[in-house]
């Protein structure tokens, strides 16, 4: 059977961070690309860190930001042909990606007594799942 799913989270940031990810001026690098990375890695792994979840071969994979004013979202979309549904490997791939956006920006957002009153993740949740069995796909 075709699984698909599609989760989508949020990350909240003061404005002149996201000032200095579209500038390129992070200290640690370009947040997005690695964020990327970090999640496409991560939607390999979920049977490795979440107990009850199994390995599935996943056909497809791919991770988008939108990046606003005061906020990124993260969009990730994760495609199998196997007996399990992908919604954990989505949703795990967009808490990913925030946490490494975080881990990046981090020294921009900390406040004068090291703490982030203004960074937040927000929202993360499945938008989508389908399941397709072999006689839809006829």
């Amino acid at each position: 059977m075709r699984r698909r799913a599609m989760a989508t989270g949020l990350i909240r940031l003061q404005p002149s961070t996201i000032r200095a990810i579209r500038a390129r001026h992070v200290e640690k690098g370009d947040p997005l690309p690695t964020a990327e990375v970090a999640a496409l890695q991560a939607m390999k792994a979920v049977w490795q860190v979440l107990p009850h979840t199994h390995p599935i071969p996943i056909t497809a994979a791919s991770v988008t930001f939108n990046v606003r004013s005061d906020r990124i979202v993260v969009t990730t979309t994760v495609e199998a042909t196997y007996k399990t549904g992908v919604e954990m490997e989505a949703l795990y791939g967009v808490a990913v990606a925030l946490l490494t956006i975080w881990d990046m920006v981090k020294a921009l957002e900390k406040d004068s007594k090291g703490q982030y009153p203004g960074a937040r993740i927000e929202d993360v949740r499945v938008v989508a799942k389908e399941k397709e069995t072999k006689a839809a796909e006829r």
